[in-house]
């Protein structure tokens, strides 16, 4: 159907795809755990909140395991390194992931203060952990991660945990925290009414300025503080999936060079401004939908930056930069690539069509009144 060197072009833009669907489609319900405390002031405006995401949370989360399951197969020294090098901070996100649902079950189980407050403690913690740690772990990836292969190609991590949490790292995750947090604030104002949505809109307000001025100073950094990878011969055409037969150097500001080589790309990081801005525009005209989509495209544009700015690089070494994971050397076989599109082909629609129908159903406003009546609610 395709050669191999587009089949992996490909590929690598439809796991970009599925990280920017997670991001945009469970960002919103991560933001929205971080905002629970903020926006809801008593037991009943958090049982709005909490059910204006309930019925959805689930679904959401399919494109993250769609996402680890693309890296898996099209990308297995990508996987194999990055999920044993990130082990505990995947296991931190794995846990707190764990919360939300025991979180949502359990709350209303017993009338307790104390319990309730408690449940809704990890609801937040399932929210902030896993942006946080996405977004340090992005962080690291720009900065190149410590590893290096065998004659076998075998892989072995030679960092640590604690080197995870660098200052670019940590500037990363708090990107991340923001703008989710803005995300979120722009669904509450959607799906709900009266206080919660004045403070959701306050909220989502403040994560858009704060976005924009995060997104900038992280894009300072990359550009005049940090060594990006070049790389230094045309790997482009060798077929085997061998990340051994190339050279790379590191440069500071070396991130930029494919928006030099190709200006039209400066629209990517561009559109996570405008993307921001109108975020703030649109919640004063009570423009929320439209606010929403804003909202997704900054988030996605983030994301494509990152993607963007990278080319063809998907996991450098900074210990062995000529060992790092380029787009040419470390996919599946073509065979593989190719079974896997035409399943993607017939499941991806799918499930975007479900996910809208879905939305359409549930669509209309969360109020306390509906949750009295339905017994179903959390």
């Amino acid at each position: 159907m395709f050669d191999y060197e587009t089949l992996r072009v490909i590929w690598w833009m439809l796991l970009g795809v599925l990280l920017i669907a997670f991001a945009v489609m469970d960002g919103f319900d991560l933001g929205i755990g971080m905002l629970l405390h903020y926006v809801a002031r008593n037991n009943e405006e958090r049982r709005v909140v909490i059910n204006s995401i309930g019925p959805v949370w689930e679904g959401n989360q399919v494109w993250l395991i769609l996402g680890a399951g693309a890296i898996f197969a099209a990308w297995p020294d990508l996987y194999a390194i990055s999920f044993s090098g990130f082990y505990f901070a995947m296991l931190l996100v794995l846990f707190a992931l764990i919360l939300r649902p025991v979180g949502f079950k359990y709350r209303s189980k017993l009338h307790n203060i104390y319990w309730r407050a408690m449940w809704d403690l990890g609801i937040f913690i399932a929210g902030l952990v896993p942006a946080l740690c996405f977004g340090i772990a992005l962080g690291n990836v720009l900065q190149g991660v410590p590893f290096y292969l065998d004659d076998m190609l075998r892989d072995f991590y030679t960092g640590s945990f604690r080197e995870l949490f660098n200052p670019f790292a940590i500037l990363c995750g708090l990107v991340s925290v923001v703008m989710l947090i803005m995300h979120g604030g722009v669904f509450l104002a959607i799906k709900t009414a009266g206080n919660i949505q004045k403070r959701a809109i306050h909220a989502a307000k403040i994560c858009a300025l704060l976005t924009i001025l995060l997104f900038a100073i992280a894009g300072y950094w990359i550009v005049f503080k940090i060594a990006g990878y070049i790389l230094t011969n045309d790997v482009s055409h060798i077929a085997a999936s061998n990340p051994m037969h190339k050279q790379v150097m590191l440069q500071v500001g070396a991130w930029i060079n494919n928006y030099k080589n190709y200006h039209a790309l400066l629209i990517v990081p561009l559109s996570a401004f405008i993307g921001a801005l109108a975020v703030l525009l649109l919640t004063s005209l009570r423009c929320y939908r439209l606010a929403w989509i804003f909202s997704a495209i900054a988030i996605s544009s983030i994301i494509m930056t990152v993607g963007v700015s990278m080319f063809p690089f998907m996991l450098p070494s900074i210990t062995h930069p000529e060992m790092s994971l380029l787009v040419w050397d470390s996919s599946s076989s073509q065979a593989t690539l190719t079974i896997m599109l035409i399943a993607s082909a017939v499941f991806i629609p799918l499930i975007v069509l479900y996910t809208g129908w879905v939305y359409y159903v549930l669509r209309g406003k969360v109020t306390q009144d509906e949750i009295n009546k339905n017994t179903n609610a959390y």
